[in-house]
């Protein structure tokens, strides 16, 4: 029978799914993490993890020891929150997001939450694709659009705003842009097309613009090479206040709307811990949106 530490070890490896990586999250050597999950895969007399060059992939029988050992972290997260009163939110949350909500918006939301809640940890895994709940890639994930499978719970938290827009030294260095008609004389920045995850991405589309000379899956480096004055891009309102040089192209013309959903795995509903920071972290992400934008 699995005790809760060698559920700890089973997690770390199935959501990192390597040695490595579980044991820089555990702090465990990696051969030590691969013993205990022998030793465990022993005990229950089943193999856990397909071992391959490419990493650790859960078994069918590994898959459901993953939900019920899920089962048993949220139990004993919720008996430390219990046994310390209903203070503060403890424990640690980890939050994926697309990287222009990890970049813009996450930071100074969490760090707010975690000044109001000390004995909090929360990480932030920013990428550029769909995280995968039932994995428990994360603990919950902002997404730009409804999830169509899987048994999640999916709470809408905020529209936002983005913009075509340029370094204003650029501007200054290139024929004026009046119509749409003229963004064809100029450098345009954005996705890798192959690499677009979420329709609601292909921003440029939109725009009838069909080339892009400087793509990035991150929407990070596209606002860089924007800030530098390397082209055009379609950005998030809510970026542009970091950015005192960087203005809106065409805003009567060209403006696009999107949302962010706070996307969660149904069995968590039961877990009050996760309730109340989801509840938090919601309202915290709209009321930064509106405050950005106000700004931008």
């Amino acid at each position: 029978m699995a005790d809760w530490d060698d559920l700890k070890v089973f997690l770390a490896v199935a959501r990192s799914e390597s040695l490595s990586g579980a044991g820089k999250a555990l702090r465990l050597d990696p051969a030590t993490v691969g013993r205990r999950i022998s030793k465990l895969e022993d005990a229950m007399a089943a193999r856990l993890f397909a071992r391959s060059p490419q990493g650790y992939a859960l078994t069918e029988e590994g898959g459901r020891l993953l939900t019920h050992a899920v089962r048993v972290e949220q139990a004993v997260a919720e008996a430390m929150e219990e046994v310390k009163g209903e203070g503060g939110l403890t424990g640690q949350v980890r939050i994926g997001a697309p990287d222009g909500a990890a970049n813009y918006l996450l930071p100074q939301v969490v760090a707010r939450i975690c000044d109001d809640n000390p004995g909090l940890e929360v990480q932030i895994v920013a990428l550029p694709r769909v995280f995968n709940l039932s994995k428990r890639e994360a603990d919950m994930a902002i997404a730009v659009s409804r999830p169509e499978a899987g048994r999640l719970t999916v709470q809408k938290i905020a529209d936002y705003r983005l913009s075509l827009a340029a370094a204003q030294d650029y501007l200054d260095r290139h024929p004026p842009i009046r119509t749409l008609a003229d963004l064809r004389g100029h450098r345009m920045i954005g996705y890798i097309p192959d690499l677009i995850f979420d329709k609601e991405l292909d921003y440029l589309a939109e725009a009838g613009v069909e080339t892009v000379a400087l793509a990035s899956n991150s929407v990070s480096v596209q606002f860089n090479w924007v800030r530098t004055g390397a082209g055009l891009a379609i950005v998030h309102d809510f970026a542009l206040p970091s950015a005192p040089g960087v203005v809106r192209i065409l805003p009567g013309k060209l403006s696009l709307t999107r949302s962010f959903y706070l996307i969660r795995h149904a069995d968590d509903r039961r877990v009050e811990r996760l309730n109340r920071f989801a509840a938090l972290l919601a309202e915290a992400v709209g009321q930064e949106v509106h405050h950005l934008e106000t700004l931008a």
